[in-house]
């Protein structure tokens, strides 16, 4: 079975690469204050159980992989961006079930977690770690790589319709709940 983790990649004063354990705490930081700094919304336990259990999540399971943005590019640099994959498709519900049947879990990789800390975005980090998920995802023979984001989040869309493939946008349904703006996407892996 595919368990090789991707060779860090410098990008200025950054280094992208698999979390550790001594990560852990810096990319629970990004993710939870993105939850309540940029969402507004704050930790939901059934929507965040992976931020609960990195370790237990990302980097015992060697299908799955969580990805940092260090600053200072020394491999003990602190964490300022996250992206992680997961192997499972989406759910539903909140999905809407055609979703979840294109994507079933097993052999579609997700991704999940793509966040970067604003004062280090612009910097090319989340397109070098969705790449590397990508890579990684296909060197793991993953027959797909799926994501939704949430259109409201000013950005999200137009970096995501640069890198992937729009599958669904569900705001013109309501299909996962009043209050989000839901977009699926597939992001074509490299063979």
């Amino acid at each position: 079975m595919h368990n090789r983790r991707p060779s860090p990649r410098p990008i200025g004063p950054y280094l992208v690469r698999p979390a550790t354990p001594g990560d852990v705490d810096g990319a629970r930081s990004v993710m939870l204050d993105t939850f309540y700094r940029e969402f507004g919304y704050g930790y939901v336990p059934a929507w965040h159980a992976d931020v609960t259990d990195i370790h237990g999540t990302y980097l015992a399971d060697s299908r799955h992989l969580l990805l940092v943005a260090v600053h200072g590019g020394a491999p003990d640099g602190k964490v300022v961006a996250t992206t992680g994959l997961l192997s499972r498709g989406p759910a539903h519900p909140p999905h809407p079930r055609w979703i979840a049947e294109r994507y079933p879990s097993g052999s579609t990789a997700q991704l999940v977690r793509v966040y970067v800390r604003p004062e280090h975005r612009r910097h090319g980090l989340a397109r070098a770690m969705v790449e590397m998920a990508a890579d990684f995802a296909a060197a793991a023979d993953y027959a797909g790589l799926y994501l939704h984001t949430n259109a409201d989040i000013p950005g999200a869309q137009p970096f995501w319709d640069s890198m992937a493939k729009e599958v669904f946008d569900a705001r013109t349904t309501g299909e996962h709940g009043p209050g989000f703006a839901t977009v699926h996407y597939e992001i074509p892996l490299p063979r």
